[in-house]
């Protein structure tokens, strides 16, 4: 197996070093696992891509390369410059400190990175560990996702149902909770969830030559959310896996506005 491993949080991030082990133990012996990652943290990017300028990639060592753009520019790179004529059995982004799970999604440029892989018609996944008090003080943090990431992969492989209906392809958002391995309760498969009265904010900030700058500020990650959704599942103590596609139409809502046409 040939995996492509990308993040946003840049190429010297502790979840990619997390990923790459992952992705070892999945190719097998006989496998290859190539790693094209920002230069620099991408976080927040979403599927964006550098359109209007180029992006300059450098081999930092075998099969390990940075690029000076987004996840979604990785992906493009891997498939269309650094394995250019390879077969590419999988796509792996993150592993993200910080959960995609909920409202996140829309933002994660973890997120973007599978969702690229998926629009080139390559098996493509997110990852993302739920960062917390029960964690954040581990030895490793990224315990959760070390343990039982390859796990899950392969679990999602061997039970993917196939696109359905939709010319766009599947991408899977899998979101670790924030907790000790020995505390995890299992794996839910559920849908995006909401988190109700948190969202991202700005903080004003005025520089000494007086000039007005802003910070994102991201809200509270432990609020309630929806029901049966991710984030709620994340926290209590399960793994989520959420199948998602880039189709962003609210088909739900189609038949209701045919009476403007």
């Amino acid at each position: 197996m040939r995996i492509l491993i990308t993040n946003d949080d840049g190429i010297n991030a502790p979840g990619l070093k997390t990923l790459h082990a992952i992705a070892t133990e999945l190719a097998g012996p006989t496998g290859e696992v190539w790693t094209v990652a920002p230069a620099f943290e991408q976080s927040g990017v979403g599927h964006c891509i550098s359109y209007t300028h180029p992006t300059m990639i450098s081999e930092m060592s075998p099969r390990r390369f940075a690029a000076e753009g987004s996840p979604a520019d990785c992906v493009l790179a891997g498939v269309h410059d650094v394995l250019l004529g390879q077969q590419i059995d999988l796509i792996l982004s993150g592993v993200n400190r910080g959960n995609n799970s909920g409202e996140n999604a829309v933002y994660s440029g973890t997120l973007g990175g599978a969702m690229e892989g998926a629009l080139q018609g390559i098996p493509s996944m997110g990852l993302s560990q739920y960062w917390g008090p029960d964690n954040a003080s581990l030895d490793d943090p990224f315990e959760v996702s070390a343990t039982f990431g390859a796990e899950i992969v392969r679990a999602i492989l061997d039970n993917h149902p196939g696109n359905g209906a939709s010319d766009y392809r599947t991408f899977y958002n899998i979101n670790f909770p924030p907790c000790a391995a020995a505390d995890v309760k299992g794996r839910r498969v559920v849908p995006q969830g909401y988190r109700k009265g948190t969202s991202f904010g700005v903080i004003p900030h005025e520089a000494p030559s007086g000039r007005r700058f802003l910070w994102a500020r991201g809200g509270d990650q432990r609020v309630a959310a929806t029901p049966g959704s991710d984030a709620e599942v994340n926290l209590q103590g399960y793994i989520s896996i959420t199948p998602m596609r880039a189709d962003l139409t609210a088909h739900d809502l189609l038949d209701a506005l045919k009476v403007i046409e």
